[in-house]
């Protein structure tokens, strides 16, 4: 599991280990889709960590880091198409995202929350409630996806190969020429798609230092997750038993 903030390359790590065999969900909504996943980002991660850490003893957590100059922009453009879809009773989202981002974000709370300096201290506010929380523990580690090595550093983390004959073909497989031909904006539950600029995602890199994640997300070209086809996606909505329902706790 993953409790970054969005904007911090959850994507690229979602794509990375579905490469790697596991079974993802980018979100979770549905105590099925829990159960089906081997890795989860996303909401309800980044605001849910604790209660998670609770129902799942053995997982392992991954904080995505990434510069707060680069991160500021990129929430703000997010949060300027989200926002209406995230009010608690006229909004399209789903209950679940509506909540961690009120939670994270607080969005009912402040007049502006894309305002820079409530951002920063949501953004600082979080990073320092986490690593409090996972102080001293094994089962945790902090990653910049922009460092070179850093898939290598998660996947000896998770206690996966590094020798994967899939990952450089990551970027081949992610979209077809269709799906990078520009397209209207789009929000769903699944996600945010924003326009589909005609910007070829770079390829996995293999350096001294270890492999490097695939730049999925370049500029104001943000990759949806929905946009990525493979096997072994886990859909956040998923039913089971209990039909739809999620986890009894609350925050």
């Amino acid at each position: 599991m993953t409790p970054p903030k969005p904007c911090t390359g959850t994507t690229s790590v979602s794509v990375a280990l579905l490469e790697q065999g596991l079974k993802v969900a980018h979100m979770a909504f549905t105590k099925q889709a829990f159960m089906l996943a081997d890795a989860i980002s996303d909401v309800p991660c980044f605001s849910d960590y604790r209660q998670l850490d609770g129902l799942f003893p053995q997982a392992k957590f991954v904080y995505l880091d990434r510069e707060m100059a680069k991160w500021v922009p990129s929430m703000q453009m997010l949060l300027g198409k989200m926002l209406p879809h995230l009010e608690a009773k006229s909004g399209r989202f789903h209950p679940i995202m509506k909540r961690s981002f009120r939670h994270t974000f607080a969005i009912d709370k402040v007049a502006n929350p894309a305002d820079e300096a409530h951002l920063v201290d949501c953004y600082q506010r979080h990073q320092n409630e986490v690593f409090a929380y996972f102080h001293g523990r094994a089962d945790f580690i902090s990653l910049y996806i922009s460092h070179a090595g850093s898939l290598s550093r998660l996947l000896q983390f998770l206690g996966l190969t590094t020798d994967c004959p899939t990952l450089g073909q990551v970027t081949d497989r992610a979209f077809s020429d269709s799906q990078i031909k520009s397209a209207p904006t789009q929000i769903s539950q699944e996600g945010t798609s924003q326009e589909k600029a005609a910007v070829q995602p770079q390829p996995v890199n293999t350096s001294e230092h270890g492999l490097d994640f695939p730049k999925l997300n370049a500029g104001t070209h943000v990759a949806a997750w929905h946009e990525y086809k493979h096997p072994n996606k886990v859909n956040s909505n998923s039913a089971g038993p209990q039909s739809r329902k999620f986890f009894d706790y609350t925050l």
